[in-house]
């Protein structure tokens, strides 16, 4: 049974959750409390599955690419900024379809 409870106490939860290390579960938290609030236990279940998924592909993407040498590589500093930027369109739509929703 998933317990609703208010926005700021998300706030807060996913605050303390960083300070603890634990920075993709405190996102998972985030996207929770604006998304998924009002879905049956199963879905928020497998959505945050596939949170965790996404979050671990990424990283150890990043890992595996990051050129171990003394430094970052003009080739790793482009990689992040690919991400970045693919990220960043990914939050227009989200904002974009969350507005067209609420109208």
């Amino acid at each position: 049974m998933v317990t609703k409870i208010s926005n700021e106490h998300f706030d807060n939860l996913a605050q303390s959750l960083a300070d603890e290390g634990k920075l993709v579960e405190a996102g998972w938290v985030a996207m929770f409390s604006t998304t998924l609030k009002d879905a049956d236990p199963v879905q928020i279940a497998e959505m945050r599955k596939a949170y965790f998924a996404g979050a671990q592909h990424l990283f150890s993407s990043i890992i595996g690419l990051v050129d171990e040498s003394a430094g970052p590589s003009d080739q790793d500093i482009r990689r992040m900024d690919s991400i970045s930027e693919e990220l960043k369109y990914w939050v227009e739509e989200i904002r974009g379809s969350a507005a067209h929703n609420e109208a």
